[in-house]
């Protein structure tokens, strides 16, 4: 018996939507990395990029828990003195709803090579429109 090592022609990517609105933060971010890397997929190999297209609507709306929403912090460094920047969860919210889910689900992805493209198949908006309504299947038209 050998084991079984998919190729890249039997990669299938489908379309994922998640409403976003009202859900915790942290675990619907996790849920959202497992879809970026393909873990939820039965033919799964670590060293492939097997993961699907991920549509995240409503980031406008997301929650968080305990006292988060008045405490978090977000943190940066541009690499030159005087470059560090932090940024409250509240005002980021209000400024860029979208990097709030970006730099969860970011930071939930392991970093190697693969990183980069599991995040350029995440799509983030802060409303529910999107320009991605056609690759969603609709059940009821089956």
């Amino acid at each position: 018996m050998k084991t079984f090592q998919p190729k890249a022609k039997d990669i299938k990517r489908q379309w994922h939507l998640i409403d976003i609105k009202g859900a915790v933060l942290g675990r619907t971010a996790s849920k959202i990395s497992t879809l970026l890397m393909g873990k939820n997929k039965v033919n799964y190999a670590p060293h492939m990029d097997m993961g699907d297209y991920v549509v995240v609507v409503n980031a406008k709306d997301v929650r968080v828990t305990g006292k988060k929403e008045s405490q978090k912090v977000y943190y940066r460094h541009s690499g030159y003195p005087g470059g560090f920047k932090e940024i409250a969860f509240s005002k980021l919210k209000k400024k860029h709803p979208e990097k709030i889910i970006e730099l969860a689900v970011k930071r939930m992805l392991p970093t190697n090579r693969l990183k980069d493209k599991r995040m350029s198949r995440l799509k983030v908006f802060a409303d529910s429109n999107n320009p991605y309504k056609d690759k969603f299947k609709n059940p009821s038209t089956k």
